[in-house]
């Protein structure tokens, strides 16, 4: 059920996007007659954000939605190497503190 409602998201936002990229194509920008009885006309930009608006909320949502799981699936990098803190490398301490006793 969760990946019927995920993939009906996904097509919705698409659909959505793909909307607000084709509508200043579809309607004449230079002739208001062309949009003024259009949702959020008389006035162009009450018609571009009623009609693309909501295809930039969807592409923000869809590439947040990617990228977070991405990150999810990738594994953990450490910060020191991919070496876990307290473990040997090269016969030194990985971790710097390991030997703050002033071992000269």
């Amino acid at each position: 059920m969760r990946k019927a409602l995920l993939a009906l998201a996904v097509f919705l936002g698409g659909y959505l996007v793909f909307r607000a990229v084709a509508e200043p194509f579809v309607i004449d920008v230079f002739d208001p007659a062309s949009y003024a009885d259009d949702w959020g006309g008389p006035s162009l930009a009450g018609v571009l954000l009623v009609h693309c608006g909501p295809g930039v909320v969807s592409a923000v949502l869809l590439w947040r939605g990617a990228t977070r799981g991405r990150r999810r699936s990738q594994p953990e990098v450490h910060a020191q190497g991919g070496v876990e803190v307290g473990e040997e490398r090269g016969g030194e301490a990985a971790h710097p503190a390991a030997d703050a006793g002033g071992g000269q």
